[in-house]
């Protein structure tokens, strides 16, 4: 195993420990997929499994250039979505969850990006596919679906929610890309 993926193998594995660990607090809330839970992380497990798997035996990537861009990739998309994890608070819950008493939040990173969650574990994904394996570009293309698609529902009940400030906030930011989308 290269030194590349052990270190990046560790920092997942320390930010889904922090991840979880700070699921604890947050807000008590209903999710549309509760219910499906068990189903929707089976998926997402054997998502990650053949990733690994597929990754793993297929050529690493050998350029350092593309391997140093997919590592600042990896650590900047990380940082981004701690960073917004903070800001959201108790207010954070699974894609598509609601929450009850849901307090809108538009500072830190939000204020730039509505869903930076989202961007940040696009972009820590779309890093560790560059640093390691070309092939993990198929797991950002699958997560960036899921996650547009969940900010899409988020979205319809975020501004049946806040039906005053939530589309001037909508006005004022972009989805996961500052200045672009």
């Amino acid at each position: 195993m290269r030194a590349v993926d052990l270190v990046i193998g560790i920092c997942w594995a320390a930010f889904w420990v922090y991840w979880i660990a700070a699921a604890i607090a947050v807000k008590p809330g209903q999710s549309r997929w509760s219910r499906h839970a068990g189903g929707r992380v089976a998926i997402i497990v054997v998502i990650i499994f053949l990733v690994r798997e597929l990754g793993f035996r297929a050529r690493p990537v050998q350029n350092p250039v593309l391997t140093g861009i997919g590592l600042a990739l990896f650590i900047g998309g990380l940082a981004l979505a701690v960073w917004a994890r903070v800001f959201i608070g108790r207010n954070w819950g699974t894609p598509m969850s609601r929450k009850d008493e849901p307090e809108l939040v538009t500072t830190g990173p939000y204020r730039r990006v509505r869903h930076p969650i989202y961007s940040g574990l696009i972009l820590a994904t779309g890093g560790t596919a560059l640093a390691t394996t070309l092939y993990g570009l198929i797991a950002v293309a699958v997560l960036g679906g899921f996650f547009i698609y969940s900010a899409i529902r988020e979205e319809a009940y975020l501004t049946a929610q806040f039906p005053d400030a939530y589309p001037a906030y909508k006005q004022s930011t972009k989805m996961l890309i500052p200045f672009v989308f």
